[in-house]
């Protein structure tokens, strides 16, 4: 049986010590054994974002996050701005639409970071605003979005500012509470080293008193029920109690190494890989590059899809081809969550077999050369 490796933007490897964690015997949610779990992951959690903020948990994929952000938080007919420069941009815009949001898009080229500037202008011209959707991480450009600049301007115009950090959360320097971010989604699958399954909402003061005043439908994910549940160290729904003793101990893990040293470790394999990859004589996609994850342009004569298909079939490793207008021109390496140094080195020595076979021309061995400069100069 050929050996898996994944290298996506999500799912994210899983390390045994939580795979350990979540084969434990199922226990009862009503209990306070389970009360006490849910109290130390409430509390890490807060430390993992960076927030003093309350943070909820619902049993669903990071979208059912964003669906969240978007249902307690605004009202049917309200104005917000939805930053689209990739594919869940375009997500935040598609879920606001579906309740009936008056949705301002702020079409921004994949690849490149969105202007504060050019939002200050927007926010101008359409007041009210009542909310900014935006991304920490764009995930289908690797792309990483200033949003302490972006943060200064929707206080300053006085719209809620909800992020999507589900892929940058873990990795990227990332300050909510100093930036005024007010709601903050996230996801199991990525940076928290889990299966996908959960998904984490922040919420603010600010966005705590918007909730009273939103009348869209909201049942199972209603925050209003969720965060009284929180407070009780409890959840309104029966939760998904194996995901939850398995955060735990990811959180455990986490806090452990400190979440300021695993971004410096994300930042300087994130800088290996680009090195590793210009090596090759390629390009790199974005540009304003994430620590999560690096998006890399094919040769002009080799579909991305091809090297995505070969790697995973020869050689049971998984990256990430390009989605939408990028499809089969870009492909996606992750370094986030359980991934390692090590695992890139694997990585890019399997790439450069690929791209040979394919018929792109460079010098054997280039790219582990300079990714091991940079890991162990």
């Amino acid at each position: 049986m050929k050996r898996r490796t994944l290298m996506t933007p999500g799912p994210s490897p899983v390390p045994s010590f939580v795979r350990e964690a979540l084969s434990q015997e199922i226990i009862h949610h009503r209990t306070d054994e389970f009360r006490q779990i849910l109290k130390e992951v409430n509390e890490r959690l807060k430390e993992v974002f960076c927030t003093r903020n309350p943070v909820v948990t619902f049993a669903s994929s990071g979208t059912g996050a964003m669906e969240a952000a978007v249902s307690n938080f605004f009202s049917k007919g309200d104005r917000v701005v939805a930053i689209c420069g990739g594919k869940f941009g375009e997500r935040w815009a598609e879920i606001a639409k579906s309740y009936s949001l008056d949705v301002i898009e702020v079409k921004v080229e994949w690849g490149l970071s969105a202007s504060p500037q050019e939002l200050a202008k927007i926010l101008d011209d359409n007041k009210p605003v009542k909310g900014v959707l935006t991304t920490l991480c764009e995930t289908s450009t690797a792309t990483v979005f200033d949003i302490e600049a972006i943060g200064k301007v929707t206080r300053e115009k006085g719209a809620l500012l909800v992020v999507d950090a589900i892929s940058g959360l873990g990795q990227e320097v990332f300050h909510p509470d100093k930036w005024a971010v007010d709601v903050v989604v996230a996801g199991s699958q990525k940076g928290l080293m889990l299966p996908p399954g959960l998904a984490f909402v922040s919420v603010s003061s600010r966005a705590q008193e918007a909730i009273k005043s939103s009348n869209l439908p909201k049942y199972y994910f209603d925050l209003d029920k969720a965060l009284k549940g929180s407070q009780k160290n409890d959840t309104p729904f029966t939760p998904a109690v194996a995901l939850i003793v398995g955060l735990n101990r990811s959180l455990e893990a986490i806090k452990q190494e400190g979440i300021e040293a695993r971004c410096k470790k994300f930042a300087k394999m994130a800088k290996a890989c680009r090195l590793a990859a210009t090596a090759l004589g390629l390009e790199i996609f974005s540009q304003r590059p994430s620590n999560s994850v690096t998006a890399i342009c094919a040769p002009q004569t080799i579909k991305s899809s091809d090297i995505v298909k070969k790697l995973r079939k020869e050689f049971g490793l998984s990256i990430a081809g390009g989605q939408g207008p990028v499809k089969d021109k870009i492909f996606r390496i992750a370094h986030m969550g359980w991934i390692n140094e090590q695992d890139l080195i694997m990585c890019f020595s399997l790439l450069e077999k690929a791209l040979l076979d394919l018929g792109h021309k460079f010098e054997l061995g280039v790219s582990l050369s300079r990714l091991e400069e940079v890991i162990y100069g």
